[in-house]
């Protein structure tokens, strides 16, 4: 969740740092610091808000060729100077960063200060500087080893001491850790955004497992000190997708982005010859998905709404019982674990930490897993070892959007090619390739429409409250349009199957309350509009996204937003891009942080 930046080499540390955490800064932090070891010997310098306040702070002559930097996104203690990482131990020799929550902190804070530690911040993380200290002799990566061993909990952490001026101690325990390979210099990060001006070779660290860095190259061990051999990978994406371009916010830019994100994630995958879906990352045969008998898909967030959406394509196509849940309360369920179920886990990072927990959870019990993720090599992507990359390339802004629409592909192409496997005609399979190939540019011209669906968000800005209502496979992505509304905007929005509208949310219809419709020329379509009259009875004002070609509509509702008509089980996914401009506009015209909203993170590798 927080950010993680390392450097050692030749080079002066300090830019590097700094340039890094903005790189890191769509993760959502309230606090940023570096640690750095020069001539001098250790110094730090932290600040609590953006990281041009911590720029402030810092020194014009500052000279270090190593160091270490953090922003932070608080759990144990308010976002202060103080409690800003990177901490340090009483003497200050050592200076430690860190993602994660120490669960047994309290514990070894209270050891160590009966054995006259003196501690700083209320952070959990200060306790792991004074452990170092405390185990130190001479061996700064043996000190690290020992005081992780003594921890609980999550982390992925970074470690110097001003007496071992030519190395940084890294580890990681379900918090993620890339070292980058340079030419006689080496980088340290949470996310390789922050490497990917430096270099394109990253390796990354497993749980418990500790690497010890120097500018020549690296080592690592597990936690008890056995050697392992580390891979190097191939970052796909050069810095420039990180870069904003012309775009106000990243998150305009990756909406904008959709139907080249698209492309990729059909790319190769749509087989014209048996009108199926070609999916080599399975690791199952056709015998083994004809054995599947449900499906249980897990997610957090926009994933979990993607795989809902996912879970209504797939039992339309493919015939097969499936389901979505939050990964976040699987695992706390004891859940039973069926052998001929198969279980989905959905993460845009691959690295979050409730459905990675869920995902160990199912191959606890014997389960079989499969990934459906963004990012190629993220811990999700390995321990699955087989599912879905949907190739929608870095989303920088917190708020997902072309990782969701992406993710929703990836379903749509597990759905036909299990249907195609099982009872799905050649005849639907060709309609179902036929409007898939033609999705991105869909996508194309709802966006080319952006300025119509700018003109109704400017208009609906102010009001404090707002519904989505959906039915059967609209309803995801009412779930998703609220998701949005109020994570960018702040404006409070509740979603419900548009069937539960009379059953107690109609109480709060009121002409200050809009309500966002999602209406697809389905066989539900007259119902639905049977819950407008409902609304419209009550004057609430009536937001309709749908298809164009219903006369009556434009009596019936306040405004439309229209999308292409396209195959039935497709709908879902291009009815979400007018929800996700609509949001933007509110947002901007709110004047919030777009890409930055309070309280949130990208990657929540925290419980």
């Amino acid at each position: 969740m927080c950010g993680i930046v390392g450097y050692v080499g030749k080079q002066d540390a300090t830019p590097i740092l700094i340039a890094g955490l903005h790189r890191l800064e769509y993760r959502g932090y309230d606090s940023a610091g570096v640690a750095l070891i020069g001539r001098r010997g250790l110094k730090v310098h932290k600040a609590a808000g953006k990281i041009r306040q911590l720029e402030d702070t810092l020194p014009k002559r500052l000279k270090a060729t190593v160091g270490i930097a953090h922003t932070r996104w608080a759990t144990h203690g308010e976002p202060t100077d103080v409690n800003a990482h990177p901490h340090t131990d009483c003497a200050g020799n050592v200076a430690v960063v860190h993602n994660g929550i120490i669960e047994n902190a309290a514990g070894l804070r209270a050891q160590l200060e009966a054995t006259g530690h003196v501690f700083r911040s209320d952070t959990d993380t200060e306790v792991l500087a004074h452990l170092i200290e405390a185990m130190g002799d001479g061996d700064l990566p043996g000190a690290v080893r020992q005081a992780l061993a003594a921890v609980e909990g999550t982390y992925g952490v970074a470690v110097v001491d001003a007496r071992h001026p030519d190395c940084i101690v890294a580890a990681r325990n379900g918090s993620p850790v890339v070292i980058g390979l340079g030419e006689r210099e080496m980088f340290i990060a949470s996310d390789v955004s922050a490497l990917v001006r430096h270099t394109q070779q990253v390796v990354y660290l497993d749980d418990r497992e500790v690497a010890t860095v120097r500018a020549a190259g690296f080592e690592t061990s597990t936690l008890d000190d056995r050697p392992t051999q580390k891979r190097p990978a191939t970052v796909q994406w050069g810095h420039e997708a990180y870069d904003r371009g012309s775009h106000a916010h990243f998150l305009l830019k990756e909406i904008m982005e959709q139907p080249d994100a698209c492309e990729r994630t059909l790319k190769g995958r749509l087989d014209t010859q048996f009108q199926t879906a070609r999916l080599g990352g399975l690791t199952l045969n056709a015998r083994d998905l004809l054995d599947i008998r449900r499906i249980k898909i897990l997610g957090c967030g926009s994933a979990y709404y993607a795989g809902l959406s996912g879970a209504h394509v797939i039992e339309r196509l493919a015939r097969i019982p499936a389901e979505a849940e939050p990964a976040s309360e699987f695992r706390y369920r004891n859940p039973v674990i069926e052998k001929d179920t198969l279980y989905v886990a959905v993460s845009q990072s691959g690295e979050t930490a409730d459905t990675l927990a869920a995902v160990r959870e199912v191959q606890r019990k014997g389960g079989r897993v499969l990934g459906v993720v963004n990012v190629v090599g993220s811990t999700i992507a390995r321990e699955c070892g087989g599912g879905v990359y949907i190739h929608a390339g870095p989303e920088v802004s917190v708020a997902s959007t072309k990782t969701f629409t992406c993710t929703a592909v990836a379903f749509a192409l597990l759905a036909l090619h299990l249907g195609r496997i099982r009872d799905l005609s050649p005849a639907d399979g060709k309609r179902l390739v036929d409007a898939l190939h033609r999705l991105p540019e869909q996508m194309r011209q709802i966006l080319r429409d952006a300025d119509a669906i700018r003109a109704v968000a400017l208009k609906y800005a102010k009001r404090r409250n707002a519904f989505f209502i959906g039915r059967a496979a609209a309803y995801p992505i009412a779930l998703e349009g609220a998701q949005k509304l109020k994570e960018i905007s702040y404006i409070h929005a509740e979603a419900y199957p548009a069937s539960e509208l009379k059953h107690g949310p109609l109480a709060l219809i009121s002409p200050d309350t809009p309500t966002v419709a999602i209406l697809p020329h389905d066989d539900l379509y007259e119902k639905s509009l049977s819950t407008i009259e409902e609304i419209r009875a009550r004057r609430g004002p009536v937001i309709a996204v749908t298809h164009p070609g219903d006369e009556r509509l434009p009596t019936k509702v306040d405004d439309l937003l229209l999308v292409p008509p396209t195959d039935a089980a497709l709908n879902p996914i291009l009815l979400t891009l007018p929800l996700q401009l609509f949001a933007y506009h509110c947002a901007v015209a709110l004047d919030r942080d777009i890409d930055q909203p309070r309280n949130l993170a990208k990657s929540v590798t925290v419980e």
